[in-house]
């Protein structure tokens, strides 16, 4: 049969070549498109697990957003907690008082009474970094006093004659300027002419 594919000419016997060779390329196509469907396959699973990932983690990070809004918020609500606990006693003693006022006429325990109370508000405030800072007799400093008005005084000029309402810092910070007199100088300039 070699023989006749020899003797035979350049057209005969190509048929059965090109079929066969046809279906060997066809049958390589057919394999290569399985494993690109394959692929295809693999490659959009991967997608759809990606695509699953990333709602859960945006929804995630919104949960934590939302979880960290709402203790933001109850920390803003709430910070003052244990300052007002601590005030408690001493609205309840201002209480006592006005009742014991009311009761009695006695008003050297009254009085008494009050500067406990006072001297404890005083007391929690310091505990909680607040406290009142000098003004009179001071140098007017327009950082830490508001001036009210200024009083002819005898002494050195810019100084604070009287004081309306305390001053006071939160650590070293100005938590409320003093309200303040400030004294002026006495002496009349000559009016030059």
């Amino acid at each position: 049969m070699d023989e006749e594919l020899r003797n035979a000419g350049p057209d005969q016997g190509a048929p059965e070549t090109l079929e066969k060779v046809e279906t060997e390329s066809s049958g390589t196509e057919g394999a290569l498109q399985e494993q690109c469907s394959e692929l295809l396959a693999q490659k959009e699973e991967e997608i759809k697990q990606l695509q699953d990932r990333v709602l859960r983690l945006a929804a995630e990070t919104e949960n934590t957003r939302k979880r960290l809004e709402r203790e933001r918020s109850d920390g803003i609500c709430f910070a003052n907690e244990s300052l007002i606990r601590e005030l408690l006693p001493g609205l309840d003693n201002l209480e006592r008082a006005i009742q014991h006022s009311e009761q009695q006429s006695d008003f050297e325990s009254l009085l008494e009474g009050v500067r406990m109370t006072l001297k404890g508000f005083s007391d929690i405030l310091a505990k909680f970094g607040c406290t009142p800072f000098e003004a009179l007799g001071e140098t007017f400093d327009p950082r830490y006093h508001e001036a009210m008005m200024q009083q002819e005084a005898e002494g050195p000029e810019n100084t604070v004659l009287q004081e309306f309402q305390k001053g006071y810092k939160l650590h070293d910070r100005l938590l409320r300027p003093a309200l303040v007199i400030v004294s002026k100088s006495s002496r009349k300039e000559p009016v030059e002419e």
